[in-house]
């Protein structure tokens, strides 16, 4: 697995912060003309669909569709933007849109087919109300059906705090570290107890959770830039705290692979985090422990499909995606992808339940279920990610240059503000 689905939110606030700008899609025709089409299209990139979900779907549907898909690799949201500001044939009849960028194609909803008139309306129950939420416009339009969702947890090795001679079980070592300061009190505990290990990666990881743990990010509704407020000064001391007390590995390359099978005794990260561990660290199967998040469950990641306005036959499209997501097909893609659904019915459902021998038998559900339904609603607007991203780079200046805390946070408020004023935040 890839830095992209690893490190997908420091990749994407970095893109944004780039670019300076929100998706615009102006140009080429809008028209989709006939909607009967036999032959339809669907964009996705590696790890963001079952790809034996998929294959199935041509062949359930092959009656009537035709269904042809594409894995498309670089930079997706680039090249999406690229085919719809284009328009006309290339386009395709569906689409992915990552959870980090749904917001900024909120502005060009038009460009999207509003599928509450193809019946998402009837299922949308079956489907977190935070999460659909996300894909939505003011004035009621979905633009998004949900893919999945990446509710947080604790990743921690279990053998390592047993040799601390710390608690080990999930349910102890969650109320050990209920809280940041809790966590952070048991990390200091096993960096006395094992010297030369560390307790989280980076900051990154620990401000990203920390801003979504809460109801506020660095916009509000009246599109005003609050990223200098206490919320969000909260969430960078809580990641400063980690480097001061020497509990921060500093890990912002590729190293983590070799890092997570040795110096790294827990790991914040969200469900599909799982395979990254299993992938890096195979040999460490069954050391391996979840628990809730200290300070509350966040959400990292979780995509969308949508179906842009050219779709030669809506309504297929609308069944296709309506199966492919449905509560049975996403336990599905649990089990072949750890794609966690973000339909609770699949929790319930075998192909989730089971014991997980990386993690020692442990059913792992029990934990990220919860978390699901328990995530914070907070507002996202278009601009989040680009405004977001001075305070991920100035977390990285103090690990890799010793940058002085107060001064990357004034720094990261600068620049953030006048990311925010580019993009017409007040």
């Amino acid at each position: 697995m890839d830095l992209s689905r690893r490190g997908f939110l420091q990749a994407a606030v970095l893109t944004a912060a780039a670019s300076g700008l929100t998706v615009a899609c102006g140009g080429g025709s809008a028209s989709g003309g006939t909607k009967n089409g036999k032959n339809l299209t669907m964009w996705y990139w590696g790890g963001a669909l079952s790809d034996k979900v998929v294959a199935e779907a041509k062949t359930h549907f092959t009656s009537r569709i035709k269904l042809t898909s594409a894995s498309i690799g670089g930079d997706f949201k680039q090249k999406l933007t690229t085919t719809l500001a284009a328009g006309g044939s290339s386009v395709p009849d569906i689409t992915g849109i990552k959870g980090e960028d749904i917001a900024s194609f909120l502005p060009n909803a038009d460009r999207f087919l509003d599928l509450n008139d193809l019946g998402f309306k009837e299922v949308s129950s079956q489907y977190l109300e935070w999460k659909t939420k996300l894909a939505r416009t003011k004035d009621g339009k979905q633009i998004g059906f949900p893919i999945d969702i990446g509710p947080t947890a604790l990743f921690y090795r279990a053998d390592l705090f047993d040799k601390a001679g710390l608690p080990d079980d999930p349910a102890e070592v969650a109320a050990e570290a209920k809280t940041w300061d809790d966590y952070f009190a048991l990390g200091t505990e096993l960096k006395k107890a094992l010297p030369g290990t560390f307790l989280v990666n980076n900051m990154g990881s620990v401000f990203s959770i920390a801003v979504g743990q809460g109801t506020e990010r660095f916009i509000d509704e009246d599109n005003r830039f609050i990223g200098d407020q206490d919320h969000i000064r909260a969430a960078w001391d809580t990641a400063i705290r980690a480097y001061r007390l020497g509990l921060d590995a500093k890990i912002n390359d590729q190293s983590w692979n070799s890092a997570i099978g040795k110096s790294l005794t827990t790991e914040l990260g969200a469900a599909w985090h799982a395979l990254d561990i299993e992938s890096a660290a195979p040999d460490t199967k069954g050391a391996w422990r979840v628990c809730a998040t200290p300070g509350g469950p966040a959400n990292q990641g979780g995509s969308y499909l949508t179906l842009p306005k050219q779709c030669r036959n809506p309504e297929e499209a609308f069944k296709i995606i309506s199966w492919i997501l449905s509560p049975e097909n996403n336990a599905k893609s649990f089990t072949d992808a750890a794609i966690f659904p973000a339909s609770p019915a699949s929790y319930a459902m075998p192909a989730m339940t089971g014991p997980d021998a990386f993690f020692g038998g442990q059913k792992i559900i029990e934990v990220f279920g919860p978390a699901a339904e328990a995530i914070p609603v907070s507002y996202e607007a278009p601009a989040d990610s680009a405004v977001m991203a001075p305070f991920m780079a100035e977390l990285t200046g103090i690990e890799a240059k010793g940058k002085k805390p107060d001064d990357a946070w004034k720094d990261a408020v600068s620049q953030a503000r006048q990311i925010a004023r580019r993009q017409g935040v007040s």
